[in-house]
């Protein structure tokens, strides 16, 4: 990890109390074994790693948007939905469909998730709204693609499910989100920037790999074979341990990846004549996507979700939880 730790937020205590009383003002109820999971994964904890320096008000919007996305992971990672594609596409459909304002919500789920599109949406420019829907929306299908896969026996090959996980990481949302808290808005121009488009792929990237290799065992368990390191042991034959080994390697290659697309955007800067307040808002993405890739892989390191496997525990479910019911 060649990057400095940018610390933890110190507000991490207030923001964990705020994410739980939204989600019982929400109507959110979480079985035993669901609250439990939760609490293990501690969303309070990898927000304010990555955020350190927000504001309170941004430190508990962004952690509650997590809570919910870490609803929607287990509900479709580990639920009845993630092995039906026909219950799972109606699900995300409907999650998409209020994210894009076609239809009232229904249910817990997405009534937080149009609570949550007013708080952070109100006042942005339309090209950062255009931005999140598109982020927002390729992670929910994943879960779909997911799905299918699974009921049709199909495992993805290495390189398809690279270019897949990035989306299915949910980092992207969360880099549209610091512009936020950074008080920056990037132009549309800026965002086509080949370096920048790369710089944000391999922070997703980084986070992604970083999540499965801290995930496998617990995954294995489940049996859920969408995961690098499993498929590295399947694609090469070779030995679990094998296989993590190699993840390691990448993950040391992606976080070079990181600084070659640094470098390569100050040139793109120069040659594009970019200055003023796009200038600065690229110069804010460097320095903090720095600290953001480092606060996700400590944070890997202590939660108890990724640290603990032996842990896991699943609902018997046989449909969608309350939550999502429409």
């Amino acid at each position: 990890m060649p990057f400095d730790s940018a610390g933890c937020h110190p507000g991490i205590q207030q923001t964990k109390r705020a994410a739980w009383e939204w989600a019982a003002a929400g109507d959110l109820v979480l079985s035993p074994v669901a609250r439990k999971k939760m609490i293990r994964t501690r969303p309070e904890l990898w927000i304010s790693l990555i955020f350190p320096e927000a504001s309170q008000k941004h430190l508990d919007l962004f952690c509650q948007w997590l809570f919910w996305a870490f609803l929607v992971d287990d509900e479709f990672d580990d639920g009845p939905a993630g092995r039906d594609p026909r219950l799972c596409e109606g699900a995300i459909t409907r999650l998409v469909d209020v994210l894009d304002g076609l239809r009232e919500p229904e249910g817990p789920m997405e009534n937080a998730l149009a609570q949550l599109l007013a708080r952070t949406c109100t006042g942005r420019p339309p090209h950062w709204l255009r931005q999140f829907r598109r982020d927002t929306a390729a992670w929910l299908w994943t879960y779909y693609a997911e799905a299918v896969d699974r009921a049709a026996g199909h495992v993805p090959g290495t390189a398809d499910f690279v270019r897949h996980r990035r989306d299915s990481v949910a980092m992207q949302p969360f880099l549209d989100l610091h512009e936020i808290t950074a008080g920056i808005d990037l132009p549309e121009s800026v965002r086509s920037l080949p370096a920048y488009i790369a710089l944000r792929n391999a922070v997703a990237d980084h986070s992604g790999l970083c999540n499965d290799i801290c995930s496998f065992e617990k995954e294995a368990l489940l049996g859920y074979e969408h995961n690098t390191v499993r498929l590295i042991q399947r694609d090469r034959g070779c030995t679990l341990q094998e296989a993590v080994d190699e993840a390691g390697l990448l993950l040391g290659r992606i976080a070079d990846r990181v600084q070659r697309a640094e470098k390569e955007l100050v040139e793109e800067i120069e040659a594009a004549s970019i200055q003023g307040q796009p200038r600065i808002a690229l110069e804010r993405c460097v320095r903090d996507y720095r600290g953001l890739v480092r606060g996700d892989f400590d944070y890997h390191a202590r939660a108890e979700r990724y640290t603990r496997p032996e842990l896991t525990e699943t609902d018997a479910q046989d449909s969608l939880s309350r939550n999502f019911a429409a």
